[in-house]
């Protein structure tokens, strides 16, 4: 396919023209809805329109049908547009610039509300505002500088809240990560920060589950009481640590061998993103809300780490046994 094909193919557009009934108007409303909830421009009255793709023509596709169930006709044409002009017109009906902005307004009001808000309600709030961002994004078609800029306010909500609820979290040191032995690391002492969030409690779930069946705890007030002999873990000189742009599980995981390993894997993807960020985890924000209550209900991080252990270990048998979950 030459250059200019594909700019041909890239320019189509799909349009639906609809004609309903007068007396069906709730058809009209119901259609109106789903269509506007999809991220289709509304060209004119009962004409809708969507860049060209699979999904697409399948959304267009379902409501054709709808249509002509409901009395009316529903015409579902593919075309290009024959100038710049037009593209950029066509483009326009679907700038979501507003609507970012929307959000952004409401993600710098929540960063001043956590100073008042308990925890478990700033993470909700934080979960239900990075939702909403997420659907929006699946309706922006040509993603640009808004996008760009909300979700770093996202990233920078989310790091405002755990410098509120979760501090001292460590800096990423830069290093190879070597590989260790799991037989040379039995019946240790493990020590970390205490008040654990999401990093430190799945780490530790981990250390217990996979690495140190028998491993005992510190949970630390202060990095300096750290134990002599007691091996640290996410925190900065701790010997298991951020590595580039690893967390703690991730480099554990990486540590230890157990990469091959797909439950792992997409628990280190969850604790990746509630820890730093980077791409969304649908379960991210039950996970995280589990997490804060749990913290409410269990001011011993022992406690905590058992009440925890139970909800990790369901994740991991539900993403190693996927066809089940």
């Amino acid at each position: 396919m030459n250059d200019e094909s594909r700019a041909s193919e890239a320019a189509a557009w799909l349009l639906l023209v609809t004609n309903l009934p007068g007396r069906n108007q709730t058809l009209r409303m119901r259609l109106w809805r789903a269509l506007k909830s999809a991220g289709a421009g509304l060209l004119k009255d009962g004409v809708y329109v969507l860049p060209s793709s699979p999904l697409a023509r399948r959304l267009f596709d379902e409501h054709a049908r709808e249509i002509g169930e409901g009395g009316g006709t529903g015409h579902i044409l593919s075309v290009n547009a024959d100038s710049e002009q037009q593209t950029a017109a066509l483009q326009k009906l679907f700038d979501r610039t507003a609507e970012y902005a929307e959000l952004n307004h409401r993600l710098t009001a929540l960063k001043r509300d956590f100073a008042r808000l308990a925890e478990t309600e700033a993470r909700q709030q934080l979960a239900a505002l990075r939702r909403e961002v997420a659907t929006l994004a699946a309706r922006d078609f040509f993603p640009g500088k808004p996008r760009e800029q909300i979700e770093g306010a996202v990233e920078d909500a989310e790091a405002a809240l755990n410098a509120r609820f979760a501090p001292d979290e460590p800096r990423a040191a830069h290093e190879k990560i070597p590989r260790r032995d799991r037989k040379d690391y039995r019946g240790r002492t493990w020590a970390t920060r205490e008040r654990l969030w999401i990093d430190r409690v799945a780490s530790a779930w981990l250390i217990r589950r996979f690495i140190d069946p028998e491993a005992r705890f510190v949970w630390l007030k202060r990095i300096k009481d750290r134990p002599k002999k007691a091996l640290g873990f996410d925190f900065d000189g701790a010997e298991f640590t951020h590595v580039d742009s690893k967390v703690t599980f991730e480099v554990l995981v990486a540590s230890f061998g157990l990469e091959h390993d797909a439950g792992l894997a997409r628990i280190a993807s969850l604790v990746h993103y509630l820890d730093i960020g980077g791409i969304p985890v649908p379960e991210a924000p039950g996970f995280a809300s589990i997490m804060a209550g749990a913290r409410t209900l269990n001011a011993d991080d022992d406690a905590l780490l058992k009440w925890m252990t139970p909800t990790l270990d369901s994740l991991y048998a539900a993403y190693t046994n996927p066809a089940e979950s």
